[in-house]
């Protein structure tokens, strides 16, 4: 009888062994506005990384302006498209902190702007610009945030990326050659 139990023991570790692991999902299956927004992120979080590791001021220079031109046409193509168009889909409360942490954004951008990488608090500055996106794609991208809210409700979210998308170009060709500082 012990053997027995044993037996039925051993089937239910292997079976748990063979059965197929669950993985987390990947931005394969998000829709392209999710995507899209989520490959946004991932950019400016390794050029924020790479930043820290940067010494020569004109380095430093050269890179907070492409993290400012990405921030700026990505909180652009955001509350142009995506913001407006999941209203309704995405609590209220959630819409509106974001376009909250957006203005307060840009408002430390155009304050860096202003500054050289030599000033006092220049990078100090950039590293707090840098965790105050981690904190708002944090709220965008984890579960019960933005993103799965969008994704549960009506909107086509593939149409709505390639408008997306062909904003972002837009934006990039008319915003690029005005981050000369």
């Amino acid at each position: 009888m012990a053997t027995a139990a044993k037996a039925d023991t051993a089937k239910k570790t292997d079976s748990k062994k063979t059965a197929p692991r669950r993985t987390r999902r990947t931005n394969r299956r998000d829709p392209l506005a999710i995507s899209l927004l989520k490959k946004d992120h991932r950019e400016v979080d390794a050029m924020f990384d790479e930043y820290e590791q940067l010494e020569k001021d004109a380095e430093k220079l050269a890179l907070f302006n492409k993290i400012a031109l990405a921030l700026k046409v990505h909180t652009q193509i955001e509350e142009e498209i995506f913001y407006p168009e999941e209203r309704g889909e995405v609590e209220d409360d959630l819409m509106d902190e974001a376009y909250v942490e957006h203005d307060s954004a840009k408002k430390l951008i155009a304050e860096i702007e202003a500054m050289k990488p030599s000033d006092q608090f220049y990078d100090a500055k950039v590293k707090v610009l840098g965790e105050y996106i981690k904190h708002h794609v944090k709220e965008e991208e984890e579960p019960g945030g933005m993103f799965s809210q969008a994704k549960k409700g009506d909107e086509d979210l593939d149409e709505m990326g390639e408008r997306m998308a062909a904003r972002k170009k837009e934006l990039m060709a008319e915003l690029a050659p005005a981050q000369a500082n």
